[in-house]
């Protein structure tokens, strides 16, 4: 495992939530991102992220890590859920509500 694949691993498994994304959630560099925060804030959920476009090694390697090919990424109690389209899917239907609810405070 490369050294940005353990960083990657480190602060998924560290974060009950940890969204990966192009900025930060006060300055979304592209609409998905963006899109992403807020559907995330919509929920109320607390979460931690990274900005890809500071470090190539994790912009690259968390496309590997997840096998997804596109970012913002998504991860809730270690596991991947998805991008932003997935999020504002899961969003509209209740899912994600469900799926932050079970993080503990």
């Amino acid at each position: 495992m490369s050294e940005g694949q353990e960083r990657i691993k480190q602060t998924v498994e560290s974060n009950d939530v940890v969204l990966f994304m192009k900025g930060s959630p006060e300055f979304p560099q592209c609409g998905f991102s963006g899109r992403a925060v807020q559907v995330l804030q919509a929920c109320g959920a607390k979460f931690a992220s990274v900005d890809v476009l500071a470090d190539p090694e994790v912009r690259e390697g968390i496309k590997q890590y997840s096998k997804w090919p596109t970012i913002p990424q998504l991860y809730v109690k270690g596991e991947f859920v998805g991008g932003s389209d997935i999020m504002l899917e899961m969003y509209q239907n209740g899912e994600l509500q469900k799926k932050l609810d079970e993080v503990p405070g």
